[in-house]
């Protein structure tokens, strides 16, 4: 049965367990953050949709002064104790809000605070975790492997809105963001697991290609990060990669938010609704990520995973400006989001496998954090200016094909170099 299971997901000898315990991490991380999306989602709304780029504002500016103190941590934290530190304090937040949420639930300004620290906990902890993977498993295994680990947070991401909408009237916020910890608490352990594994059959078993030992600190200042994103083209790249992908996301994102508050007044209403939301979404990504992104990653390389959504998007976004319908809306919405979580994430990652350590934690979060937060900022303010230019959402639409064009460029630009970098190190067959 384990050797049936290792083939389904194209583990080798020795890797199912720690593939297994990858899955199970992702779970736990996506489950907790589902579980609060809907409610995050019906807060940004109670804040108002028409102040919906000052929310993404705060968030990046909340990034900012983030980045470096984490970034000053991993400096000065062994590596494998950094994922330790960062959740640990994430779950004292967590814990925090149970009490915030028992005793001002309505609370406008918690609402809008809650916001913002949901959309930084979310890149934080899940490009940390996504770090971690790329620090547990080489090249090789990354390519094999990480479809299947993404198919825990489709999973998480089913379980999740599935059981905010039906414990969210018993539970109430409160209880959510206590279940949330719990699970967070439950990757925590899993992530040791995973660090033990490394050393004997992952990136750091005898044989394998050198790596930095987790042992140690991550060398380099707080604003490594930055200065090293700075002075690569390919991290350059990857940045404006992050970009467009913001971009398009946020257009169709402003777009539903917009549309559900007309027609949904009432927080427990738009809680279901979204949850529903995601819970179609994540199934449609699970099945995916199960059955067709690690054979598109082997046979076609990481170019067609980080190429073929955008491109699709561009069609969607045309099909949009013609027939500019809730319908088209929706379909477009569910499509990159699906897209986003099978093909772009893990493909995403891909990139950053071969890469050394000061990459993988701090260029890669800088990254995730700042540039992804930095431009859903910016998109943000770009999306209530064409507003104001436009009665309708022809132009919004016609602006983002011509993003997601260029977001499909880029992408198959970096994974057709990536590509060429893993036939490189296999060397002649």
């Amino acid at each position: 049965m384990r050797r049936r299971l290792g083939q389904a997901i194209n583990a080798e000898a020795g890797e199912l367990g720690a593939a297994l315990a990858g899955f199970a991490l992702f779970f736990c991380l996506f489950c907790g953050y589902f579980m609060l999306r809907p409610i995050r989602e019906s807060m940004g709304i109670q804040a108002g949709v028409e102040h919906l780029q000052w929310l993404f504002t705060a968030t990046f500016v909340a990034m900012l002064l983030a980045v470096p103190l984490f970034a000053w941590l991993n400096s000065r934290v062994p590596r494998r104790q950094f994922v330790d530190w960062v959740f640990g304090f994430f779950c004292l937040n967590l814990l925090a809000f149970v009490g915030l949420f028992a005793m001002a639930g309505d609370n406008l300004w918690l609402a809008r605070t809650f916001y913002v620290w949901i959309s930084v906990y979310n890149l934080f902890v899940v490009s940390l975790a996504w770090s971690l993977m790329a620090d547990v498993f080489d090249a090789p295994q990354a390519k094999r492997l990480f479809a299947f680990i993404a198919a825990g947070a489709s999973v998480g991401g089913l379980a999740g809105p599935a059981l905010s909408a039906l414990l969210v009237e018993t539970m109430d916020a409160a209880g959510l963001c206590l279940l949330a910890a719990l699970l967070l608490g439950a990757a925590l352990a899993l992530k040791h697991y995973l660090m033990a594994w490394r050393e004997h059959t992952g990136a750091g078993r005898p044989g394998a290609a050198p790596s930095e030992s987790p042992r140690q600190p991550v060398p380099g200042n707080p604003f490594r990060g930055l200065t090293r994103v700075l002075g690569s083209p390919y991290l350059l790249g990857v940045s404006a990669f992050v970009i467009l992908l913001a971009t398009v996301s946020t257009f169709l994102y402003f777009e539903q938010a917009r549309l559900v508050a007309e027609m949904l007044p009432e927080r427990d209403a738009q809680v279901r609704v979204f949850g529903i939301i995601d819970f179609v979404v994540q199934a449609g990504a699970l099945a995916a990520q199960l059955f067709i992104t690690g054979r598109v990653a082997q046979r076609l390389g990481i170019r067609v995973l980080l190429a073929a959504v955008p491109m699709l998007m561009c069609l969607g976004f045309v099909g949009l400006a013609l027939a500019p319908t809730f319908a088209v809306l929706a379909a477009l919405m569910i499509v990159r989001r699906i897209g986003e979580y099978a093909f772009v994430r893990p493909g995403r990652e891909m990139l950053f496998a071969p890469l050394d350590a000061e990459t993988k934690y701090k260029a890669k979060n800088f990254i995730d954090t700042v540039v992804y937060r930095g431009g859903d900022a910016i998109s943000g303010w770009a999306k209530t200016l064409l507003d104001t230019l436009s009665q309708g959402i022809l132009l919004v639409a016609l602006v983002g094909a011509a993003c997601a064009a260029l977001w499909s460029v880029l992408g198959w630009h970096l994974g057709n170099r990536a590509d060429r970098a893993t036939e490189e190190r296999r060397g002649p067959r």
